[in-house]
């Protein structure tokens, strides 16, 4: 039986983590690439399951078998994206290059006054995000994050940069609490971004195409979207090369509904549109995509929360 990504065990722990973002500070960004090459090897001959995932992804988008070196460069830009997190929180976007559009779309949704919800995907950096403090500084943003899934780097990260944990909304604490606490963040008119690609366990999934091959993927941040009937834009922060990013939004829906007596098929339909941005992205810059585990099996330890499309029209 395939291991569900929640039960991966955490790449470092709290000891470690505090040291590389200690000599990251110190020695400075040059230094630490050159130690991401050796690091890189390391977890690609040790760590089986990313390295199975990662050739697998890449063979799907590829079309063909995809090499260990591309491998490689998969789980090496990864650690670059991880490593630019710290110099991100710490200094913000001083010393990248963050090109962003759509944000004129963002701005006339936040015009509006009822919030915004940001829905990204494990694809590049999810920390460019801070590039909108500087353009939108006067929008509060807040953030969804699973604390509990890598307590230590999220804690240390996160004590670089205080005021970005304190925006921060841990999913571990339960539906409800989730709800309310981005409910009143789009009352205020802020804006809240999340990530939608990733089923938790024990969470409803649904089955819809992706890069060839029915994938599960969550129904939950759909449902909080069409709760809260807020206009919905997706984000994507992707990695370029060097000190490079580009931070795109795209309008999605202005907002969510879905009728209790239609709900399987409306959910297909949004998932749908949902992973084909994701399919196009993943097309687009195929070393940006960062799910280390078997993405069209990420529900085998909760099989009966499942529903398959195909099964479901036909029923």
């Amino acid at each position: 039986m395939s291991e569900h990504w929640q039960d991966q065990p955490e790449g470092g722990n709290r000891f470690w983590v505090n040291v590389l973002i200690t000599v990251a500070l110190r020695l400075g960004r040059g230094f630490m690439l050159l130690c991401l090459y050796p690091i890189t090897l390391y977890y690609l001959m040790r760590r089986r399951v990313e390295r199975r995932a990662s050739r697998d992804y890449l063979t799907r988008v590829f079309g063909r078998p995809a090499t260990l070196g591309e491998a490689f460069k998969h789980l090496h830009c990864f650690a670059v994206t991880m490593l630019d997190r710290i110099y991100l929180l710490a200094h913000g976007e001083r010393d990248y290059d963050i090109e962003v559009s759509g944000l004129d779309d963002l701005e006339h949704h936040v015009a509006q006054g009822r919030g915004v919800l940001l829905v990204g995907s494990h694809q590049g950096s999810f920390e460019v995000l801070r590039a909108l403090a500087a353009r939108c500084p006067h929008v509060p943003l807040r953030v969804l994050l699973d604390k509990q899934k890598t307590p230590s780097i999220t804690d240390l990260l996160e004590a670089l940069a205080p005021e970005v944990g304190e925006a921060v909304i841990d999913v571990s604490q339960g539906g409800a609490a989730i709800t309310l606490a981005v409910a009143e963040a789009c009352r205020t008119g802020g804006m809240v971004a999340l990530l939608a690609d990733r089923g938790r366990a024990h969470e409803t999934l649904r089955r819809v195409d992706f890069l060839g091959e029915p994938a599960p993927f969550p129904v939950g941040p759909w449902l909080l979207a069409s709760t809260l009937q807020v206009p919905v834009m997706l984000c994507f922060g992707l990695y370029r090369g060097g000190r490079r990013y580009a931070l795109r939004f795209e309008p999605f829906m202005d907002r969510v509904d879905i009728p209790r007596e239609a709900r399987p098929q409306a959910l297909d339909d949004i998932l749908h549109r949902y992973a084909q941005r994701l399919e196009h992205y993943a097309k687009l810059d195929p070393y940006n995509w960062f799910n280390f585990y078997d993405f069209w099996q990420q529900d085998i330890a909760q099989p009966r929360a499942v529903s398959d499309t195909h099964t479901m029209r036909e029923a």
